[in-house]
C-alpha cells in the first residue's frame, strides 16, 4: 500500500507541474484551483475512480444523464444525508471537468459539451452551497470552479493538446492511461 501512496504523490506532482505550466501560459494563476485540478487528474488517472458510479448490477456509468438519473432514483427510495449529496455533486463536477477538458473531442462527438459545461457549473455551485450549509471552508473554491467552469475546462483541453496528445488513430482514453503508466514507471522516477 505504501508504494501506491508514493506513486500517487509522484503522479500528483507531475500533474501539478503540467497544470501550473499550462494554466500560467493561459494567464490562470490561482494556485488553489491549479492544485485542485491536479488532484482531480490524479484521482481520475485510476479508472475505478473515474467510473465509480455504477448501476445496481455493477455496470459502470459514463453518461452524466445516467449518473444523475441513478442518483435521483436512489434518492427516491431513501433519504441521503447532505454530505452524500455533496460527495455526489463534487464527483459530477469533477467528472464533467475532466471529460470536457482532457477528452473534449469525445464529449463533442457525443454532442454533450454544452450539457457538460452546464452540469459542471451546476454541480460545483451546489457543492459550494452545501459547504456553506455545512460550515465547511473551501466553498469559494467551488464557487470559482462553477463561475469559470468553461475556462478551466478549456485550460485542461489546452494542456491535453500541449502535453498529452494521443498518437493519430489511437484511442484517447487508452493512450492517456498508457501515458500515466509510463510516467509512473519512467519519468516520475527522476523527480
Amino acid at each position: 500500500m505504501g508504494k501506491m501512496i508514493i506513486s500517487n504523490d509522484r503522479l500528483k506532482s507531475f500533474f501539478l507541474q503540467c497544470a501550473q505550466r499550462s494554466f500560467r501560459e493561459l494567464g490562470l494563476n490561482d494556485s488553489a484551483i491549479t492544485d485542485y485540478v491536479a488532484s482531480v487528474l490524479t484521482t481520475f488517472a485510476h479508472t475505478d475512480h473515474l467510473y465509480r458510479v455504477r448501476t445496481p448490477k455493477g455496470r459502470r456509468l459514463d453518461s452524466v444523464v445516467e449518473m444523475l438519473s441513478a442518483y435521483l432514483n436512489l434518492a427516491d427510495r431513501a433519504r441521503h444525508p447532505v454530505q452524500r449529496e455533496r460527495e455526489f455533486r463534487k464527483y459530477v463536477g469533477d467528472y464533467t471537468l475532466f471529460m470536457s477538458g482532457l477528452f473534449r473531442t469525445h464529449v463533442e462527438q457525443d454532442g454533450v459539451l454544452d450539457y457538460y459545461f452546464s452540469e459542471g457549473r451546476r454541480s460545483y455551485m451546489k457543492v459550494s452551497e452545501l459547504d456553506v450549509a455545512l460550515y465547511h471552508t473551501g466553498f469559494l473554491l467551488f464557487q470559482e470552479l462553477s463561475k469559470n467552469f468553461e475556462y478551466y475546462s478549456g485550460a485542461l483541453d489546452y494542456m491535453r493538446k500541449a502535453y498529452f496528445a494521443p498518437l493519430p488513430g489511437e484511442d484517447p482514453f487508452g493512450q492517456f492511461l498508457r501515458n500515466v503508466e509510463g510516467w509512473m514507471k519512467t519519468n516520475l522516477s527522476d523527480n
